[in-house]
């Protein structure tokens, strides 16, 4: 649960909600992702590699190569010791500057892009807990994004 009391993580299992995270990306509703639904969830968002990071996208999480990925391997991939280099392209995406740090701007507008819902002052608590001091306009750093999400 975020400092002001929007719910983050599932309640009973303190760990990030992937069904709902899943469900965010099946845009059709279909039970499965696919390429079409990863294009309309990103939606111009990635820029110029698009293709390419929904390629990798696709070549990492479906494992039994069947061109969708299912909630198991959805979960599986975020389960894993692959979740960090999943982190990674994640912050890389947030990071529309390039300079190492996701601002307060920068993600809100990923969270509200990604159906989540946070209004400033979510926003600001979560960035002051990942950089612990009170200056949220700095941005944080990817080991502070981290820390974040694992409130």
């Amino acid at each position: 649960m975020c400092p002001t009391g929007s719910v983050v993580h599932s309640a009973t299992t303190g760990k990030p909600n992937l069904r709902s995270a899943f469900d965010v990306l099946d845009v059709d509703r279909d039970g499965k992702i696919s390429t079409n639904d990863l294009r309309t969830s990103y939606g111009g968002f990635l820029g110029n590699s698009e293709d390419d990071v929904i390629g990798t996208m696709m070549t990492v999480a479906d494992s039994n190569k069947d061109g969708y990925v299912e909630f198991e391997e959805f979960q599986k991939v975020l389960d894993s010791s692959r979740r960090v280099n999943v982190m990674e392209d994640v912050f890389k995406v947030m990071d529309k500057d390039g300079d190492g740090k996701v601002g307060a701007e920068d993600l809100k507008s990923y969270l509200n892009f990604a159906g989540l819902q946070a209004d400033d002052d979510d926003v600001k608590a979560m960035i002051k807990l990942g950089r612990g001091d009170n200056d949220e306009n700095g941005g944080v750093t990817y080991e502070a994004f981290l820390k974040i999400l694992s409130l």
